[in-house]
């Protein structure tokens, strides 16, 4: 572990398992850390009451200031080809004669040189002869332990209002010891509808189950293993508020939640089937009737009781209690600032401070929020857009060249070039009503000219090139540049001659054109 970088909110997370009472194994198991690790954290805990119930959870300021991250975890590179694959036919025939593994690999080493592990022998013959399926067992649940979650396919529905067909999912959360259950359709598998059907399921039963089973959906598990999967970070704060504990079922292995697979599977046989949906809203109100009449009073298989009589009786009071306040079901995602000095969260942007581009931030997105954050300091925080497209600026998270060119709009210049004399004036105004190009940085750049200068300067250079048609900044650069500001007006010093009276060599005139 001389690698693992720690978080905040992790280290936040292992003293709120302190509060709760587990023990160091328990937590180190389940934070993916080491015993070491978690007593260093009891024993800070302890010494500043941090254990307390009654005592505040201490700010990650605080927290950061005794614990510092380190690296990630170096990946392993699968191997795409079996090291064993060339020996394929004779290892599977040692296997059928009921050769050890160990043997099989001393073999290949005597007569091949064979160089590889025999992890790599036995992940050949996981795959190529799996063993026959293994007995299993009835597992037994204590009143109010254990719910278990999972998304089984829905119906497709069409609105009725907007005419919309969409595809939809039902979300189930059955008791284990009771077999009552939450259901409910939703759109998608995101992690704010994990988040919002938990709080719902919990509502629902009025209370909450000391553990909470579920597989490996990504919306909940960011990194499947058998021993140690990592846990959404959205995820482990509501488990945190509700005071359940995540129980992730193995890799491939969904008998271990076999009860709400089996609910799954009954809402999707009696109850989908032969009936009309006119929304989302519609189906769920159908939905939750049917859990309370024919699906909550029907005798179960296996206890051979009515669930919801048996949850109503037994199980709703031995369930944890609702906490006087709900969790906050943010959820969160990191995203890197871009050298336009926003975030992209779901095709909407929000700002952050420019000194944090190329950095990756934490947004915690609630449903009218955005709070971004650099590790666990609060940099920006921005109302929640849904619009694909739609942008949030804090102008004060913009770098100064941009502070002045958004400062600098076209009132501005006009009122500087009002200010500095007519000629200006009117320099700028035909700048402005350019029918092709945008002038503005034009008219800024010549406004810039009277802090080298001066007013009187810039404006006698506006009049010289208004006087000869070429009224551009690159020409009344290169006037002041030369300093022809400061030399008469060619045009005023010509004198003219008296008009010329006579013809053309070729004209004609009326006359002759009669003839």
């Amino acid at each position: 572990m001389a690698n693992r970088r720690f978080e905040m909110y992790e280290i936040r997370q292992i003293i709120q398992r302190l509060r709760l009472g587990e023990s160091n194994r328990a937590i180190a198991k389940a934070q993916r850390v080491g015993r070491d690790t978690v007593a260093d954290v009891r024993a800070l805990a302890a010494s500043r009451h941090w254990l307390d119930a009654a005592v505040p959870l201490p700010a990650d300021e605080e927290i950061a200031a005794h614990y510092k991250a380190a690296g990630k975890n170096a990946k392993r590179n699968p191997q795409t080809i079996s090291t064993v694959e060339a020996f394929r036919e004779e290892i599977l025939a040692w296997h059928r004669q009921g050769i050890q593994v160990s043997s099989m690999r001393q073999a290949l080493v005597r007569t091949h040189g064979y160089a590889g592990s025999v992890d790599a022998l036995y992940r050949f013959l996981r795959r190529e002869a799996p063993a026959a399926p293994a007995a299993t067992v009835m597992l037994d649940f204590a009143v109010g332990e254990l719910a278990q979650v999972d998304f089984g396919s829905g119906p497709a529905i069409t609105d009725r209002a907007s005419g919309e067909s969409f595809k939809t999912w039902f979300f189930v959360m059955t008791l284990a010891w009771s077999r009552h259950q939450y259901a409910e359709v939703v759109r998608d598998q995101s992690v704010a509808t994990w988040l919002a059907c938990h709080r719902h399921a919990f509502e629902w039963f009025n209370g909450v189950p000391r553990k909470v089973r579920i597989d490996n959906p990504k919306c909940a598990i960011t990194k499947a293993c058998y021993y140690e999967p990592t846990v959404q970070r959205a995820y482990g704060e509501l488990a945190l508020g509700y005071g359940f504990i995540i129980d992730p079922c193995p890799v491939a292995d969904p008998q271990k939640k076999g009860r709400v697979e089996a609910g799954v599977k009954y809402v999707k046989g009696n109850f989908a089937p032969l009936r009309q949906f006119h929304g989302v809203t519609h189906a769920n109100e159908q939905l939750r009737a049917w859990i309370l009449g024919e699906a909550g009073n029907r005798i179960h298989g296996s206890t051979r009781e009515r669930p919801l009589t048996r949850s109503e009786a037994t199980e709703r009071a031995l369930l944890q209690s609702l906490p006087a306040m709900a969790p906050n079901c943010a959820t969160w995602a990191k995203a890197k600032l871009h050298p336009n000095g926003h975030v992209q969260h779901e095709y909407c942007y929000y700002s952050a401070p420019f000194r944090l581009i190329h950095q990756t931030l934490w947004l915690e997105i609630t449903p009218d929020a955005v709070r971004i954050y650099r590790e666990h300091e609060l940099v920006a925080i921005h109302p929640r857009l849904f619009k694909p497209g739609d942008k949030s600026t804090v102008d004060d998270h913009l770098p100064p060249d941009a502070h002045a060119y958004f400062m600098r709009d076209p009132q501005w210049c006009l009122a500087q070039a009002t200010a500095t004399g007519p000629a200006c004036l009117a320099v700028v105004e035909r700048m402005f009503a350019h029918r092709v190009l945008d002038h503005l940085r034009a008219a800024q750049g010549l406004l810039r000219m009277s802090d080298q200068y001066g007013r009187n300067r810039l404006e006698a250079a506006c009049s010289r090139a208004l006087n000869f048609g070429t009224p551009t900044y690159r020409t009344i650069k290169q006037i002041l540049k030369d300093g022809l500001d400061q030399q008469p007006d060619l045009l005023d010093a010509v004198v003219l001659e008296a008009p010329y009276l006579s013809g053309g060599r070729f004209s004609r005139t009326a006359a002759d054109r009669l003839h």
